[in-house]
Formats: structure tokens, sequence, C-alpha cells
């Protein structure tokens, strides 16, 4: 799950961790209201959505001015704001985030992420600031200071003064980076976050170490634990379809294919798409039904997959060992009744209750093409976007 960054910067401020004062506006006057009360002579006013890039795309202004700061709140506001993350398609600017400005000597990153391969947390820093990390990464790959923790020995000053040095930071400022880096750290793990990153992180000209903006996205699996970040979910920064999928429990990314795939297990559903890219097509979704998908659930997989006009083909695969194939083939039958399915439809089943499932298929009265094996399915729904 993602927030937006004012309510990153409200979460990091419980661990102590620095950051600017600022509030959120839904319109032009409040947006002026907060500068006044937030006083000085420099404010930032930025459009909250949940994509990078926004400075670029025309969503992030700096106001030495309340007629400024008005200009751009109008500006802002209502825009749709096209960045590398959004797509070309952009997102609708609903709220902005007005926040006081800063004298920045210099602009650093950082960033805290799980390394799978090691099953440990990477803590990275970099001089290379206010950049896209990216860019960074492919192109000056030594400029990123790289740090591995222990989950069994936590963060150290060891591991602060490794970032720290690394990045060129030495005296009281390096201390205020070390501290930073370590509430950074906890707050990481205490919310089941998946990414923290500060992009910049800045040391002002009085050498205060300071996050001007903020990322934050949790572990989803995690949030049951914490209803303070749940709470701070916002649907309209999410698609309608996303949404109701995890109504019912369902793994759902809409993609840019025509052949919508239902799958049970994240592994098994990316290496259906693999295969249908393999020969030849595009899905059009990752969509995982889970272990435990009852007949209801794959009724509403199906009218998600659906609601894509893109979608020429749908292709099921499922393996069935705790989720039986009989209680998949009654959903398959019950959703293409119901939903009248006019596109062609490719069904492989293997595991628990199979030849009841294919039964099941077959006796149906539906124009269901059945498939032996993964490649053959993914042949099938190929020649079927096709019209073969």
């Amino acid at each position: 799950m993602n927030v937006h960054e004012y309510q990153a910067k409200a979460l990091m401020r419980d661990f102590d961790i620095s950051v600017l004062r600022g509030e959120v506006a839904h319109s032009v006057d409040e947006a002026v209201q907060i500068a006044e009360k937030l006083g000085g002579d420099i404010w930032v006013v930025k459009a909250q959505i949940h994509a990078g890039g926004r400075g670029k795309g025309g969503g992030v202004k700096v106001a030495k001015s309340m007629e400024e700061v008005k200009k751009y709140a109008e500006d802002i506001l209502g825009m749709n704001l096209v960045t590398h993350q959004t797509g070309p398609e952009g997102k609708n600017v609903h709220k902005i985030f007005v926040e006081e400005g800063c004298d920045i000597q210099h602009e650093y990153y950082v960033g805290i992420v799980l390394d799978r391969n090691l099953g440990k947390i990477t803590m990275m820093a970099s001089r290379e600031g206010g950049v896209e990390i990216e860019k960074v990464a492919k192109e000056t790959p030594e400029k990123i200071i790289k740090a591995t923790i222990d989950p069994a020995i936590g963060f150290t000053p060891f591991i602060g003064r490794k970032l720290g040095f690394g990045i060129g930071l030495s005296g009281d400022t390096l201390k205020k980076a070390i501290k930073f880096f370590r509430g950074l750290y906890d707050l990481y793990m205490a919310k089941d976050c998946s990414i923290a990153e500060i992009n910049p992180l800045v040391v002002t000209k009085s050498g205060d170490v300071i996050a001007l903006d903020a990322k934050l996205n949790f572990d989803d699996n995690g949030l049951f634990r914490h209803p303070e970040v749940s709470s701070l979910r916002d649907a309209t920064e999410e698609s309608a379809e996303e949404l109701e999928a995890g109504q019912f429990g369902l793994s759902y990314i809409s993609l840019d294919g025509d052949i919508g795939c239902l799958v049970n297990g994240a592994g098994l559903a990316m290496a259906t798409m693999d295969i249908i890219k393999l020969h030849g097509g595009e899905p059009a979704n990752f969509l995982d039904v889970g272990g435990g998908a009852t007949k209801e659930t794959v009724e509403a997989a199906f009218k998600i997959i659906l609601r894509d006009d893109n979608v020429k083909a749908i292709l099921v695969n499922i393996f069935g060992g705790i989720m039986k194939c009989d209680i998949i083939a009654e959903g398959i039958v019950a959703a293409a009744k119901s939903l009248e399915l006019k596109v062609p439809l490719i069904v492989r089943l293997e595991g628990t209750n199979v030849s009841i499932g294919k039964k099941i298929l077959n006796d149906s009265g539906l124009q269901i093409t059945s498939a032996d094996d993964l490649k053959d399915a993914a042949e099938k729904a190929v020649a079927a976007t096709k019209g073969e």
C-alpha cells in the first residue's frame, strides 16, 4: 500500500525524523491559510499523488509570495499530472501539500529495501539526490553506498557511519545523519514497510539533516497489524478494479495486453504471463485468486477481467491443491453463463479433483477450450486473440 508524502511525513515525525512543517490543502483558500500560518517568505506547493517525478511534471512549485502560493495552488489543484510513473494517462490532483521552504546546501538520496536474495534489509545512500536513483544506479553505480543490515542485530552506529562517510558527511552533520538513518530504519521495521525512500534528503546551510520528500510503501500482508496505516489508504489513487479485487481477497494488477489471466498462486501467475509472452501474446492482467477461492470469488474475478475492453481471450490456469478443480470449474461455468461470455475461454486444470472439474466444464454446454498443459494453453490463448 502506498501513502502520500504528507502522510509519510506525519509517520516520520512519530519516529523523531526531521521533516519540515507543512499541511495538506484541498482548496486554494486553504492553501493560502496554511502558508500564512507557517509564516516565512518561501513555501513549496506540492501535488499529492501516488507517483514520483512530480516536479518534472509541474506538480511542485516554490512560491515566494502569497500571490504565488495562490497561483500555484490554482494551477496544481485539479490538474492532470503526467510523470514517468503515472504513464501517459496521468493522475488527477485532488490535494496539495503546502510546506515551509529551507536553505539547501546539498541534496542526497537515502532508501531502504528488502534484498530478497540475501533475506536482509539494505540501506542505501548517495550524494546524487534529487534525481532518479534508477538512472544513477545504471550509469554510475559506484555513487550509491550500500549497507546490509542483519535482522538479528539491527541498525548499528557502524551502519550509519558507513553511509554518512560514504556520501561525504562529517562532524555534527554526520551525527544528525546517523540519527536520521536510525529513525528511518526503526520506522521501516516497526510499520512493515516494503520501501522507504527519501529523495532528496537535504543538508541545510545551518547543518540540519531534513527529509525534503518522502515515499513510504507498506507490505499489504502486514497491514492487519497496523490499522493506523490502513486508515491512510486513498481509494482515489487506486483503480476501481484493484479495490474490488481486494474486497474478494484477489490480487489484481491491470496490464496492457489482450489475454486475461485467472490463476491461483503468484508464482504460477507470473509463469503464466511469461509463457504467454514467450508465445507472442501479451497478458492483460495479473490476477491471483489465491489458495482458498470459492465459486463466488472466481465469478468476481471474471467480472473484473471482462471490464477491460482490450481482453480478446481469457486463460484460466489452475493447479488444484488446497483449491479444488471442481470448485474452480463451477465458478467458471457460473461466471460464463451469468456474464454471457463472448470472448474465447481457454482452461487448463491440474491437481485435486481434476477429472471432476473437467467433466463439469465438458457438460456445461459452453464453448470452453480445454488445454493439456501450460504450453498448450498459452498457444491456444494467443491463437484465439488472432482469430485462429
